[in-house]
């Protein structure tokens, strides 16, 4: 039977491309890998078979490997890490501090066990990328630093309404914060245990009831 005039334009007619989106295939794969691996260890094979694309379309969005490992800080990690951390603090402008214990206690209750047994991506890349690579260094601090803001910002918050003690210094709690939040996936990460990670975060979710003014957290008793 004779192709339609229809069938016959279809054939014709340049595939449409969608740039966008096979770039984020790539960063989507790229992540998996790098998070399961290392970066070193990643295999920019097993990255393009898992995307279902060329090595051609891998090359046209990223240089080499390292810029593909830039962009997956900058693009997914840090989108990734930022709205989890800080996403619930949008939510809370009557009482900041609170908001911020939310944070770590839906970071327990939302832990997953592949993270427990793989741990943080942020922070395995900043031990086994920062002392090779000044650019990962420098994107990781990046994404470090405006985490240690956003902690910062709630906590100034909180102090402004009366919440937070005035004597309190809000970066150093929330470079502390960070930490021990990082911390945790570390050791919970060796330990294989879900429930020390869990555990920790209720830690300092009830540690940030000690910087609240004395007659804020009469209240709450």
């Amino acid at each position: 039977m004779p192709a339609s005039s229809d069938q016959i334009a279809r054939k014709r007619a340049p595939r449409m491309r969608d740039p966008e989106s096979t770039r984020q295939k790539i960063l989507h794969s790229a992540f998996l890998e790098i998070y399961r691996r290392g970066f070193q260890a990643a295999s920019l094979d097993r990255i393009l078979a898992d995307a279902g694309v060329t090595k051609g379309a891998l090359y046209h969005h990223f240089p080499d490997k390292a810029w593909l490992g830039y962009a997956v800080v900058d693009e997914v990690i840090r989108d990734h890490l930022l709205d989890r951390w800080l996403g619930p603090l949008a939510k809370g402008a009557d009482d900041p501090l609170t908001s911020l214990q939310q944070a770590f206690r839906i970071r327990a209750k939302s832990v997953q066990p592949h993270e427990v047994e793989l741990g943080c991506p942020l922070n395995n890349l900043a031990q086994e990328m920062s002392p090779l690579d000044e650019e990962f260094r420098e994107r990781i601090e990046t994404v470090f630093d405006q985490w240690r803001e956003g902690f910062t910002d709630a906590i100034e918050r909180a102090k402004a309404r009366g919440i937070v003690r005035k004597d309190v210094n809000s970066r150093q709690i929330a470079t502390f914060l960070v930490a021990a939040a990082e911390g945790s996936f570390g050791l919970a990460k060796n330990a294989r245990s879900m429930e020390m990670f869990r555990s920790n975060m209720e830690a300092l979710a009830m540690y940030l009831d000690t910087l609240r003014v004395p007659s804020r957290l009469r209240g709450r008793a």
